[in-house]
């Protein structure tokens, strides 16, 4: 029987309304530059920089609490570049033949293609797996819940700790994913959601001139 969960106080800051208004402007202000990024510099990342992020990322809410993720950070070139190989035969699949046409059109205007050097060039990867159940010490199975839901919030909080530390970052999902559970040898229980490159920009670095959807077209008031 599952003991009942001990609860402690909250803390809490009391800001007064300019200061709300303050601080979501200025988070908004920095968040709206993030961008995905397909050229990165090689230049070296601090691990302790990568544990912090993941640990941002560990924080997120997820179903009955059961934190159902696990985050596998890679700079290991070897395993980078056997990754990119396994990838691009999959993307290569999906530019020839799986993707529809509409969505060909609409990739059209970012130039992508199945050719993925970043994968080999970005000092690290973090692959985000999803724990479909727990297994216990002796085997048995115990169900995760929401784990789609959970794992896509803490990929969010991941993103933003990234952008937050100074760094680039393109969720990158080249599907079919299987190949990740086996290549990085993750049990059975573990499935591929997201593949993260991460690292700096290279100095000449451009991305598409793209424009978020009006707060009007994303919003709408219950008063």
């Amino acid at each position: 029987m599952n003991k009942k969960c001990q609860f402690i106080s909250y803390s809490r800051t009391d800001y007064s309304t300019e200061e709300l208004i303050q601080k979501s402007n200025s988070f908004f202000d920095q968040i709206q530059r993030r961008r995905s990024v397909r050229n990165f510099s090689n230049k070296r990342i601090p691990k302790e920089v990568i544990e912090n992020i993941i640990k941002t990322a560990g924080t997120a809410p997820s179903g009955a609490n059961k934190q159902p993720w696990t985050f596998c950070a890679i700079s290991n070139q070897e395993l980078k570049c056997k990754i990119r190989t396994l990838a691009e035969n999959e993307e290569f699949e999906n530019y020839h033949g799986r993707m529809s046409i509409g969505w060909m059109k609409d990739l059209e205007p970012m130039g992508t293609n199945h050719i993925k050097k970043f994968l080999e060039t970005a000092p690290y990867l973090i692959v985000v797996f999803k724990k479909v159940y727990d297994l216990d010490e002796k085997g048995e199975q115990h169900p995760n819940y929401y784990v789609n839901e959970s794992a896509g919030i803490a990929s969010g909080f991941l993103l933003t700790a990234i952008h937050q530390a100074g760094l680039v970052a393109l969720t990158h999902t080249p599907s079919p994913m299987n190949f990740l559970q086996k290549v990085l040898n993750r049990p059975e229980n573990e499935r591929p959601f997201l593949l993260i490159p991460v690292g700096y920009p290279t100095e000449n670095c451009k991305v598409p001139d793209i424009k978020r959807k009006p707060l009007q077209e994303i919003i709408y008031w219950y008063s």
